[in-house]
């Protein structure tokens, strides 16, 4: 699946309560989403079953804000990551710190 397929998928099912939210509640959300990965990160033994459920959680509250501020999260991710580092200009990254 595309990005930009991800994203109205996510826009069919969860626009209209997103709009109800609102952009503030909505990156409350997502931000609540990174604290749960967040303390998976921090175990010594990392269930990666759950960090992927909370990954997919984090695109999707990405993928709300997005639509809420009406961008294109493909090509903005294209546009700022345009197959090389952003940096050195290569791919792969040849940066030295």
């Amino acid at each position: 699946m595309k990005i930009s397929e991800f994203q109205k998928l996510i826009k069919n099912i969860y626009i209209i309560r997103d709009k109800e939210r609102g952009i503030k509640a909505t990156f409350i959300w997502l931000v609540e989403e990174i604290g749960e990965l967040a303390q998976l990160l921090r175990s010594n033994v990392i269930d990666k079953q759950s960090v992927s459920e909370e990954l997919a959680d984090v695109i999707a509250w990405t993928s709300s804000l997005a639509n809420l501020l009406d961008i294109d999260l493909e090509r903005a991710l294209f546009t700022k990551y345009p197959n090389m580092c952003i940096k050195c200009k290569s791919n792969p990254c040849i940066c030295e710190d």
